[in-house]
């Protein structure tokens, strides 16, 4: 299983950004131009990757304020779950990590670790930008 993260420092309370994570709908701001058709609802979305795939993701698990799980609606080319967990940091803020894990045999594993690490990367920053 191959693990690809990011994790940023937010001074927001965890209560607010678990808020904004747990709304599928929100997702769309967190996303780079090379998403698009998106559609959601609060638990689901789907969306295109530009020159990769269509994917449609659910959220499979929720753990109040701690940590949403996200896993593929349909069969994908490889088994993937995508995750956020959140911690409270000393300061009061809020320590985000995304995660994706992907069982990636080693030719997609040379192919989509590089884009999958910028898209966690994009992630997290926007997630600052948009929450601040």
């Amino acid at each position: 299983m191959t693990i690809i993260e990011s994790t940023i420092e937010l001074d927001l309370p965890v209560a607010k950004v678990y808020l904004f994570l747990e709304d599928l709908n929100n997702h769309k701001q967190l996303m780079p131009e090379n998403i698009y058709n998106w559609s959601s609802t609060t638990d689901e979305a789907s969306f295109t990757i530009q020159n990769m795939a269509k994917l449609s993701i659910k959220i499979s698990s929720k753990t109040p304020n701690s940590e949403i799980v996200a896993i593929p609606t349909e069969k994908p080319p490889f088994d993937v779950e995508l995750k956020w967990t959140l911690t409270p940091n000393e300061n009061g803020g809020t320590t985000a990590k995304h995660m994706i894990s992907a069982d990636l045999n080693m030719m997609m594993k040379m192919l989509a670790s590089g884009p999958l690490q910028k898209l966690v990367d994009y992630q997290t920053q926007k997630l600052k930008e948009v929450l601040v």
